[in-house]
């Protein structure tokens, strides 16, 4: 990645610094971002404030003064990181910033589950094929208690998913995780080892006749193009529903790409670095006549909010589900002295017409938490009986 990276994805934490978190409420142990090359910024979340336009240089300072005093640049520039009170902003080492760069291509160290909180609880909401938790027959619906023996309710799911990866003690793969897990009445522990899995951010399937549902996990390299090619293949006359649940954010490149799947050019999005205004436009071409749904829950965030704000604002989908993260604001990365880097939060993103998805998140059009897929598939269809052909 280049220093001129638009991110969009939230944080994890790790020995108390704000690192990047790579698949927010999805249970993965893996780490990606967003990164618009040679464009700008990285956004973050719940109103987080932007740091002043010198704070970069005060960083760097930090860790310059370190490195000459023969202690830790990383650690000095967390502490200038703090002092600015820019809660999203992170300082990665040069190891860590590769695990970074190496999850923007889709590759995570975990155990292969998805999850979201619902009601206090950690609820498992997919198992990847072939992964740990697959072969531990750990199933959709099964509620994740524990992990490693510390009681996960009422945590925030970024925090599960840094207790998955074994962030604060750089578990690698290979390392075993303890699970504990509830199925109805039955409660019990699981042992696995975390592996190096390869994400697949795009899947397809045919929920019934003339609805599709392109399900997009994460925004890694080259998953726009899936969507594009997916929307592609659907059959001629089938409506598509959007899965965008789960979907913590990524590269906004690629948010961009799946934007332009559905959109005939245009306004996807704008945000500023340091009160410089940025645009963000769809490529033409997109197919604008599919009845589209867009559904999207609590954990969809940053860059998936930025697609889901465009699709509603220019009335190219109904947006079904629970209101979303709210989640941003826009960091710029830089490196520092030693090979560190650091991001810091600089502007914010805004929808088409305007909103300020910053603490405030999406509001659906058609709000509902429970059977979302089926509600949003009824109002897919209505949605193409009001496109039929009428005599």
């Amino acid at each position: 990645m280049s220093g001129r990276d638009l991110f969009c994805q939230p944080r994890r934490l790790r020995r108390g610094a704000a690192l990047t978190l790579v698949f927010a409420s999805v249970l993965v142990a893996g780490a990606a971002t967003g990164s618009l090359p040679g464009a700008g910024p990285k956004a973050t979340a719940d109103g987080a404030r932007s740091a002043p336009a010198g704070h970069h240089t005060e960083v760097s300072e930090a860790a310059r003064e370190a490195m000459a005093e023969g202690t830790s640049p990383v650690e000095a520039a967390q502490r200038a990181v703090s002092r600015s009170g820019d809660r999203w902003a992170a300082v990665y080492s040069p190891g860590e910033y590769e695990e970074f760069e190496e999850a923007l291509d889709g590759q995570y160290t975990g155990v292969g589950l998805w999850a979201r909180a619902r009601d206090g609880r950690i609820e498992v909401t997919r198992v990847g094929g072939g992964s740990p938790a697959d072969r531990a027959g750990i199933r959709v619906g099964d509620r994740l208690r524990s992990v490693d023996g510390a009681d996960v309710d009422g945590r925030p799911v970024t925090e599960v998913v840094a207790l998955l990866r074994g962030d604060s003690t750089d578990a690698p793969a290979g390392t075993r995780v303890r699970l504990g897990l509830e199925r109805g009445s039955r409660t019990w522990t699981e042992t696995v080892r975390r592996a190096r899995l390869s994400r697949e951010s795009v899947a397809v399937r045919e929920l019934a006749a003339q609805v599709t549902v392109v399900t997009v996990g994460a925004f890694t390299k080259g998953s726009g193009e899936q969507v594009r090619k997916a929307v592609r293949r659907v059959p001629a006359g089938a409506g598509i529903v959007l899965d965008l649940r789960g979907n913590s954010g990524g590269l906004v490149t690629e948010a961009v790409t799946a934007a332009s799947a559905f959109l005939d050019g245009g306004l996807v999005a704008t945000y500023d670095v340091d009160g410089e205004q940025r645009a963000l436009h769809a490529d033409p071409g997109g197919d604008t006549a599919r009845p589209l749904v867009a559904l999207v829950d609590g954990g969809t965030m940053s860059a998936a909010e930025l697609l889901t704000g465009a699709l509603q604002d220019r009335g190219r989908a109904v947006v079904v589900g629970s209101r979303t993260f709210g989640k941003g604001s826009v960091q710029m990365p830089s490196r520092l002295p030693g090979g560190s880097v650091a991001e810091l939060t600089v502007g914010h993103y805004r929808t088409p017409s305007g909103r300020g998805v910053d603490g405030r998140g999406i509001t659906p059009d058609v709000e509902t938490d429970d059977a979302a897929l089926e509600r949003a598939t009824t109002v897919l269809r209505g949605l193409g009986q009001q496109d039929a052909p009428r005599p």
